[in-house]
Protein backbone atom coordinates (compact mmCIF):
# COMPACT_ATOMS: atom_id res chain seq x y z
CA UNK A 1 0.00 0.00 0.00
CA UNK A 2 2.73 2.45 0.95
CA UNK A 3 4.62 1.94 -2.30
CA UNK A 4 1.72 1.87 -4.73
CA UNK A 5 -0.88 4.14 -3.10
CA UNK A 6 1.34 6.60 -1.26
CA UNK A 7 4.18 8.76 -2.57
CA UNK A 8 7.21 6.96 -1.13
CA UNK A 9 8.84 3.93 -2.70
CA UNK A 10 10.51 1.95 0.05
CA UNK A 11 10.03 -1.57 -1.28
CA UNK A 12 13.43 -1.89 -2.94
CA UNK A 13 15.12 -0.54 0.20
CA UNK A 14 13.50 -3.18 2.36
CA UNK A 15 14.57 -5.69 -0.27
CA UNK A 16 18.20 -4.65 0.25
CA UNK A 17 17.72 -4.89 4.02
CA UNK A 18 16.30 -8.40 3.79
CA UNK A 19 19.14 -9.40 1.45
CA UNK A 20 21.62 -8.14 4.04
CA UNK A 21 19.86 -10.06 6.82
CA UNK A 22 19.83 -13.26 4.77
CA UNK A 23 23.55 -12.86 4.10
CA UNK A 24 24.11 -12.53 7.84
CA UNK A 25 22.19 -15.75 8.43
CA UNK A 26 24.26 -17.55 5.81
CA UNK A 27 27.52 -16.33 7.35
CA UNK A 28 28.33 -13.93 4.48
CA UNK A 29 29.17 -11.15 6.89
CA UNK A 30 31.29 -9.01 4.57
CA UNK A 31 28.56 -8.75 1.94
CA UNK A 32 25.95 -8.23 4.65
CA UNK A 33 27.91 -5.26 5.99
CA UNK A 34 28.43 -3.78 2.52
CA UNK A 35 24.74 -4.08 1.67
CA UNK A 36 23.78 -2.40 4.92
CA UNK A 37 26.23 0.43 4.23
CA UNK A 38 24.61 0.89 0.81
CA UNK A 39 21.18 0.79 2.43
CA UNK A 40 22.15 3.39 5.02
CA UNK A 41 23.33 5.74 2.29
CA UNK A 42 20.08 5.30 0.40
CA UNK A 43 17.99 6.34 3.42
CA UNK A 44 19.17 7.42 6.85
CA UNK A 45 16.17 5.92 8.67
CA UNK A 46 18.15 2.68 8.79
CA UNK A 47 20.33 4.32 11.42
CA UNK A 48 17.60 2.95 13.70
CA UNK A 49 19.05 -0.54 13.37
CA UNK A 50 22.71 0.38 12.81
CA UNK A 51 23.73 -0.26 16.46
CA UNK A 52 22.60 -3.87 16.20
CA UNK A 53 24.51 -4.37 12.95
CA UNK A 54 27.63 -2.83 14.46
CA UNK A 55 27.59 -5.02 17.57
CA UNK A 56 26.73 -8.20 15.67
CA UNK A 57 29.39 -7.77 12.96
CA UNK A 58 31.95 -6.72 15.56
CA UNK A 59 31.30 -9.84 17.62
CA UNK A 60 30.67 -12.36 14.85
CA UNK A 61 33.05 -11.15 12.12
CA UNK A 62 35.72 -8.82 13.48
CA UNK A 63 36.47 -10.87 16.58
CA UNK A 64 36.51 -14.14 14.66
CA UNK A 65 38.29 -13.19 11.42
CA UNK A 66 41.51 -11.52 10.36
CA UNK A 67 40.00 -9.66 7.40
CA UNK A 68 38.89 -6.64 9.37
CA UNK A 69 40.70 -4.26 7.02
CA UNK A 70 38.69 -5.54 4.06
CA UNK A 71 35.39 -4.86 5.80
CA UNK A 72 36.57 -1.43 6.91
CA UNK A 73 37.75 -0.55 3.42
CA UNK A 74 34.47 -1.74 1.88
CA UNK A 75 32.32 0.37 4.20
CA UNK A 76 34.55 3.43 3.75
CA UNK A 77 34.38 3.00 -0.03
CA UNK A 78 30.57 2.99 0.06
CA UNK A 79 30.38 6.14 2.19
CA UNK A 80 33.04 7.88 0.09
CA UNK A 81 31.15 7.21 -3.13
CA UNK A 82 27.93 8.46 -1.56
CA UNK A 83 29.08 11.46 0.46
CA UNK A 84 32.27 12.40 -1.39
CA UNK A 85 30.59 14.77 -3.88
CA UNK A 86 28.78 16.59 -1.05
CA UNK A 87 32.04 16.94 0.89
CA UNK A 88 33.83 18.28 -2.19
CA UNK A 89 31.17 21.00 -2.54
CA UNK A 90 31.13 21.79 1.21
CA UNK A 91 27.50 20.70 1.44
CA UNK A 92 27.75 18.20 4.30
CA UNK A 93 26.34 20.67 6.90
CA UNK A 94 23.40 21.39 4.61
CA UNK A 95 22.87 17.68 4.08
CA UNK A 96 22.95 16.98 7.82
CA UNK A 97 20.43 19.75 8.56
CA UNK A 98 17.98 18.22 6.10
CA UNK A 99 18.49 14.63 7.21
CA UNK A 100 18.03 15.36 10.91
CA UNK A 101 15.04 17.72 11.31
CA UNK A 102 15.42 18.69 14.97
CA UNK A 103 13.43 21.88 14.39
CA UNK A 104 10.35 20.02 13.16
CA UNK A 105 9.09 19.08 16.60
CA UNK A 106 8.70 15.92 18.65
CA UNK A 107 5.65 14.59 16.80
CA UNK A 108 4.93 14.44 13.11
CA UNK A 109 1.85 16.32 11.90
CA UNK A 110 0.06 12.96 12.07
CA UNK A 111 1.19 11.32 15.29
CA UNK A 112 3.09 8.07 14.82
CA UNK A 113 1.74 5.27 17.03
CA UNK A 114 4.46 5.51 19.67
CA UNK A 115 5.17 6.72 23.22
CA UNK A 116 4.78 10.34 22.24
CA UNK A 117 1.32 9.81 20.79
CA UNK A 118 0.24 8.50 24.18
CA UNK A 119 2.17 11.27 25.93
CA UNK A 120 0.53 13.95 23.77
CA UNK A 121 -2.90 12.39 24.27
CA UNK A 122 -2.50 12.41 28.06
CA UNK A 123 -1.45 16.05 27.83
CA UNK A 124 -4.56 16.91 25.79
CA UNK A 125 -6.79 15.16 28.30
CA UNK A 126 -5.15 17.04 31.16
CA UNK A 127 -5.55 20.34 29.28
CA UNK A 128 -9.28 19.72 28.97
CA UNK A 129 -9.59 18.73 32.62
CA UNK A 130 -7.65 21.74 33.86
CA UNK A 131 -9.53 24.17 31.63
CA UNK A 132 -13.00 22.79 32.39
CA UNK A 133 -12.67 21.74 36.02
CA UNK A 134 -11.02 23.07 39.22
CA UNK A 135 -8.66 20.07 39.19
CA UNK A 136 -5.63 22.28 38.55
CA UNK A 137 -6.18 24.19 41.76
CA UNK A 138 -6.30 21.02 43.83
CA UNK A 139 -3.21 19.52 42.19
CA UNK A 140 -1.35 22.83 41.89
CA UNK A 141 -0.87 22.38 38.13
CA UNK A 142 -0.48 25.23 35.66
CA UNK A 143 -1.66 25.33 32.06
CA UNK A 144 0.39 26.68 29.16
CA UNK A 145 -2.28 28.35 27.01
CA UNK A 146 0.00 28.40 23.95
CA UNK A 147 -0.36 24.61 23.79
CA UNK A 148 -4.14 24.61 23.32
CA UNK A 149 -3.84 24.03 19.57
CA UNK A 150 -0.17 23.20 19.22
CA UNK A 151 -0.27 19.41 18.98
CA UNK A 152 -3.57 18.98 17.14
CA UNK A 153 -3.33 21.47 14.31
CA UNK A 154 -1.82 19.01 11.84
CA UNK A 155 1.19 21.21 11.11
CA UNK A 156 4.91 20.53 11.33
CA UNK A 157 6.65 22.48 14.09
CA UNK A 158 7.76 22.48 17.69
CA UNK A 159 5.43 20.51 19.93
CA UNK A 160 4.23 22.48 22.94
CA UNK A 161 2.69 20.67 25.89
CA UNK A 162 0.17 22.35 28.12
CA UNK A 163 0.69 20.41 31.33
CA UNK A 164 3.32 17.69 30.92
CA UNK A 165 7.04 18.54 30.69
CA UNK A 166 8.41 19.42 27.26
CA UNK A 167 10.39 16.66 25.55
CA UNK A 168 13.57 17.64 23.72
CA UNK A 169 15.62 15.81 21.10
CA UNK A 170 18.22 15.03 23.76
CA UNK A 171 15.59 13.28 25.88
CA UNK A 172 14.47 11.10 22.98
CA UNK A 173 18.07 10.20 22.11
CA UNK A 174 18.82 9.10 25.67
CA UNK A 175 15.61 7.10 25.97
CA UNK A 176 16.16 5.42 22.60
CA UNK A 177 19.69 4.43 23.59
CA UNK A 178 18.55 3.03 26.93
CA UNK A 179 15.89 0.92 25.23
CA UNK A 180 18.38 -0.44 22.69
CA UNK A 181 21.14 -1.39 25.14
CA UNK A 182 19.60 -4.64 26.54
CA UNK A 183 19.22 -6.17 23.07
CA UNK A 184 22.74 -5.11 22.08
CA UNK A 185 24.21 -6.72 25.19
CA UNK A 186 22.19 -9.85 24.48
CA UNK A 187 23.57 -10.26 20.95
CA UNK A 188 27.12 -9.35 22.03
CA UNK A 189 27.13 -12.16 24.60
CA UNK A 190 26.28 -14.74 21.94
CA UNK A 191 26.27 -13.59 18.33
CA UNK A 192 23.80 -15.99 16.76
CA UNK A 193 21.55 -14.93 13.92
CA UNK A 194 18.46 -15.51 16.05
CA UNK A 195 19.71 -13.09 18.67
CA UNK A 196 20.81 -10.69 15.94
CA UNK A 197 17.44 -10.48 14.21
CA UNK A 198 15.76 -10.04 17.58
CA UNK A 199 18.17 -7.25 18.44
CA UNK A 200 17.54 -5.58 15.08
CA UNK A 201 13.80 -5.69 15.76
CA UNK A 202 14.21 -4.27 19.26
CA UNK A 203 16.43 -1.46 17.93
CA UNK A 204 13.74 -0.64 15.38
CA UNK A 205 11.10 -0.67 18.12
CA UNK A 206 13.17 1.56 20.40
CA UNK A 207 13.72 4.13 17.67
CA UNK A 208 10.09 4.09 16.56
CA UNK A 209 8.65 4.29 20.06
CA UNK A 210 10.99 6.89 21.53
CA UNK A 211 12.55 8.68 18.55
CA UNK A 212 12.30 12.33 17.56
CA UNK A 213 9.80 13.33 14.85
CA UNK A 214 9.11 9.73 13.87
CA UNK A 215 7.01 9.17 10.77
CA UNK A 216 4.14 6.70 10.89
CA UNK A 217 5.70 4.69 8.03
CA UNK A 218 8.67 3.81 10.26
CA UNK A 219 6.53 1.05 11.81
CA UNK A 220 7.32 -0.96 8.67
CA UNK A 221 10.90 -1.32 9.90
CA UNK A 222 9.53 -3.08 13.00
CA UNK A 223 7.02 -5.30 11.21
CA UNK A 224 9.36 -6.37 8.41
CA UNK A 225 12.21 -7.30 10.76
CA UNK A 226 9.69 -9.17 12.91
CA UNK A 227 8.57 -10.99 9.75
CA UNK A 228 12.14 -12.08 9.03
CA UNK A 229 12.48 -13.37 12.59
CA UNK A 230 9.19 -15.26 12.38
CA UNK A 231 10.17 -16.75 9.01
CA UNK A 232 13.49 -17.84 10.48
CA UNK A 233 11.81 -19.59 13.40
CA UNK A 234 9.37 -21.32 11.06
CA UNK A 235 12.21 -22.30 8.72
CA UNK A 236 14.40 -23.70 11.48
CA UNK A 237 11.56 -25.48 13.25
CA UNK A 238 11.64 -29.29 13.12
CA UNK A 239 8.05 -29.11 11.88
CA UNK A 240 9.14 -27.37 8.70
CA UNK A 241 11.53 -30.12 7.72
CA UNK A 242 14.42 -27.68 7.42
CA UNK A 243 17.54 -27.88 9.49
CA UNK A 244 18.82 -25.03 11.56
CA UNK A 245 22.50 -25.56 10.98
CA UNK A 246 23.01 -23.35 7.95
CA UNK A 247 23.81 -19.92 9.14
CA UNK A 248 22.31 -20.17 12.61
CA UNK A 249 25.72 -19.62 14.14
CA UNK A 250 27.30 -16.24 13.67
CA UNK A 251 30.99 -16.84 14.04
CA UNK A 252 33.69 -19.45 13.63
CA UNK A 253 33.90 -21.53 16.77
CA UNK A 254 30.99 -19.66 18.37
CA UNK A 255 28.51 -21.72 20.32
CA UNK A 256 25.13 -21.42 18.62
CA UNK A 257 21.57 -22.30 19.40
CA UNK A 258 18.62 -21.15 17.34
CA UNK A 259 15.63 -19.43 18.85
CA UNK A 260 13.43 -22.23 17.62
CA UNK A 261 15.48 -24.63 19.74
CA UNK A 262 15.30 -22.28 22.70
CA UNK A 263 11.52 -22.24 22.42
CA UNK A 264 11.30 -26.01 22.47
CA UNK A 265 11.80 -26.56 18.73
CA UNK A 266 8.98 -24.47 17.35
CA UNK A 267 7.28 -21.14 17.01
CA UNK A 268 5.34 -20.17 20.13
CA UNK A 269 2.00 -18.47 20.51
CA UNK A 270 3.68 -15.50 22.21
CA UNK A 271 5.80 -14.91 19.09
CA UNK A 272 2.74 -15.01 16.86
CA UNK A 273 0.60 -12.85 19.14
CA UNK A 274 3.17 -10.07 19.31
CA UNK A 275 3.78 -10.19 15.57
CA UNK A 276 0.11 -10.21 14.59
CA UNK A 277 -0.91 -7.44 16.98
CA UNK A 278 1.94 -5.10 16.05
CA UNK A 279 1.51 -5.77 12.33
CA UNK A 280 -2.27 -5.34 12.36
CA UNK A 281 -2.39 -2.06 14.26
CA UNK A 282 0.79 -0.88 12.55
CA UNK A 283 -0.88 -1.25 9.16
CA UNK A 284 -4.12 0.28 10.42
CA UNK A 285 -2.02 3.17 11.68
CA UNK A 286 -1.02 3.76 8.04
CA UNK A 287 -4.61 4.01 6.85
CA UNK A 288 -4.83 7.82 7.26
CA UNK A 289 -2.18 8.11 4.54
CA UNK A 290 -4.87 6.87 2.14
CA UNK A 291 -7.59 9.40 2.83
CA UNK A 292 -9.82 9.37 -0.27
CA UNK A 293 -13.11 7.47 -0.31
CA UNK A 294 -11.95 5.39 -3.27
CA UNK A 295 -8.98 4.08 -1.28
CA UNK A 296 -10.96 3.09 1.82
CA UNK A 297 -12.27 -0.31 0.62
CA UNK A 298 -8.86 -1.14 -0.87
CA UNK A 299 -6.88 -0.51 2.33
CA UNK A 300 -9.45 -2.34 4.45
CA UNK A 301 -9.60 -5.34 2.13
CA UNK A 302 -5.82 -5.65 1.85
CA UNK A 303 -5.37 -5.55 5.63
CA UNK A 304 -8.17 -8.04 6.35
CA UNK A 305 -6.88 -10.50 3.73
CA UNK A 306 -3.36 -10.16 5.13
CA UNK A 307 -4.55 -10.86 8.68
CA UNK A 308 -6.53 -13.95 7.66
CA UNK A 309 -3.92 -15.46 5.33
CA UNK A 310 -0.85 -14.82 7.50
CA UNK A 311 -2.67 -15.71 10.71
CA UNK A 312 -3.94 -18.99 9.28
CA UNK A 313 -0.50 -19.89 7.98
CA UNK A 314 1.26 -19.18 11.26
CA UNK A 315 -1.46 -21.02 13.16
CA UNK A 316 -0.40 -24.24 11.45
CA UNK A 317 3.21 -23.69 12.55
CA UNK A 318 2.46 -23.57 16.29
CA UNK A 319 2.77 -27.05 17.81
CA UNK A 320 -0.18 -28.46 19.69
CA UNK A 321 0.21 -31.32 22.17
CA UNK A 322 -1.39 -34.68 21.54
CA UNK A 323 -4.38 -35.48 23.70
CA UNK A 324 -3.18 -36.61 27.11
CA UNK A 325 0.38 -35.51 26.43
CA UNK A 326 2.32 -32.50 27.66
CA UNK A 327 4.70 -32.57 24.69
CA UNK A 328 4.26 -30.10 21.87
CA UNK A 329 5.04 -32.38 18.95
CA UNK A 330 2.11 -31.99 16.59
CA UNK A 331 2.73 -29.56 13.77
CA UNK A 332 -0.61 -27.80 13.97
CA UNK A 333 -4.17 -27.84 15.19
CA UNK A 334 -6.86 -30.05 13.79
CA UNK A 335 -9.08 -28.78 11.02
CA UNK A 336 -12.01 -28.48 13.39
CA UNK A 337 -10.18 -26.16 15.79
CA UNK A 338 -8.07 -24.13 13.39
CA UNK A 339 -8.39 -20.56 14.63
CA UNK A 340 -5.38 -18.46 15.44
CA UNK A 341 -7.42 -16.27 17.80
CA UNK A 342 -7.60 -19.08 20.34
CA UNK A 343 -3.99 -18.26 21.24
CA UNK A 344 -4.96 -14.69 22.12
CA UNK A 345 -6.06 -13.66 25.59
CA UNK A 346 -9.54 -12.25 26.09
CA UNK A 347 -8.22 -8.69 26.32
CA UNK A 348 -6.14 -9.18 23.18
CA UNK A 349 -9.19 -10.42 21.28
CA UNK A 350 -11.23 -7.45 22.50
CA UNK A 351 -8.47 -5.12 21.36
CA UNK A 352 -8.17 -6.72 17.92
CA UNK A 353 -11.92 -6.68 17.31
CA UNK A 354 -12.08 -3.18 18.76
CA UNK A 355 -10.24 -1.97 15.67
CA UNK A 356 -13.49 -2.36 13.72
CA UNK A 357 -15.75 0.08 15.63
CA UNK A 358 -12.85 2.52 15.99
CA UNK A 359 -12.27 2.62 12.24
CA UNK A 360 -15.99 2.76 11.48
CA UNK A 361 -16.16 5.94 13.51
CA UNK A 362 -12.94 7.34 12.03
CA UNK A 363 -13.83 6.65 8.40
CA UNK A 364 -17.62 7.07 8.40
CA UNK A 365 -19.31 8.42 11.50
CA UNK A 366 -17.04 11.37 12.33
CA UNK A 367 -17.45 13.16 9.02
CA UNK A 368 -21.18 12.41 8.91
CA UNK A 369 -21.68 13.96 12.36
CA UNK A 370 -19.12 16.79 12.49
CA UNK A 371 -18.24 17.41 8.84
CA UNK A 372 -14.74 17.76 7.41
CA UNK A 373 -13.63 20.92 9.21
CA UNK A 374 -14.87 20.42 12.78
CA UNK A 375 -12.50 18.50 15.06
CA UNK A 376 -10.52 17.52 11.95
CA UNK A 377 -7.62 16.08 13.94
CA UNK A 378 -9.79 13.87 16.18
CA UNK A 379 -9.94 10.85 13.79
CA UNK A 380 -6.16 10.95 13.36
CA UNK A 381 -5.63 11.17 17.11
CA UNK A 382 -7.98 8.26 17.78
CA UNK A 383 -6.19 6.09 15.21
CA UNK A 384 -2.74 7.00 16.53
CA UNK A 385 -3.57 6.46 20.19
CA UNK A 386 -5.43 3.19 19.63
CA UNK A 387 -2.61 1.84 17.45
CA UNK A 388 0.03 3.06 19.92
CA UNK A 389 -1.52 0.96 22.69
CA UNK A 390 -1.18 -2.16 20.53
CA UNK A 391 2.35 -1.35 19.37
CA UNK A 392 3.60 -0.76 22.92
CA UNK A 393 1.90 -3.94 24.13
CA UNK A 394 3.33 -5.95 21.24
CA UNK A 395 6.80 -4.57 21.94
CA UNK A 396 6.56 -5.63 25.59
CA UNK A 397 5.31 -9.08 24.58
CA UNK A 398 8.08 -9.48 21.99
CA UNK A 399 10.75 -8.33 24.45
CA UNK A 400 9.54 -10.79 27.08
CA UNK A 401 9.68 -13.67 24.59
CA UNK A 402 13.11 -12.63 23.28
CA UNK A 403 14.88 -12.28 26.61
CA UNK A 404 13.15 -15.13 28.43
CA UNK A 405 14.07 -17.61 25.69
CA UNK A 406 17.76 -16.76 26.07
CA UNK A 407 17.67 -16.95 29.85
CA UNK A 408 15.95 -20.32 29.73
CA UNK A 409 18.65 -21.89 27.58
CA UNK A 410 21.41 -20.26 29.66
CA UNK A 411 19.90 -21.83 32.78
CA UNK A 412 19.87 -25.23 31.08
CA UNK A 413 23.58 -24.91 30.24
CA UNK A 414 24.54 -24.18 33.85
CA UNK A 415 22.81 -27.24 35.29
Amino acid sequence: MVDNMHFQYNGFLYGIMIHSLVDAKQGKFLRSGILFAVLLNFKHIYLYIAPSYFVFLLRAYCFENSGNSMRGFSVIAVFTASLGPFAAMNQLPQLASRLFPFKRGLCHSYWAANFWALYSFVDRVMIVLLSKTPLGQYLDLSLDTSALAATTRGLVGDTVFGVLPTITAKHTLILTGLLQIPGLIFVFRKATFERFIGSVTLCAFASFLAGWHVHEKAILLCTITMSVGIANMVGTSPNSGAGSGAGSGAGAGAETLSLSEQNGGALTSKDVRSFMIVSLVGYIGLWPLFFTREETPIKVLITVIWFIVVGSGLDQCIPRPFKGSSLSTEAGPSLTSRSMLRYFTTLECLYVFGCMPVQIYVNLIHEAVFGQDTLAFLPLMITSVYAAVGVVYGWLLYSAAYFSSGKAIDNKKTR
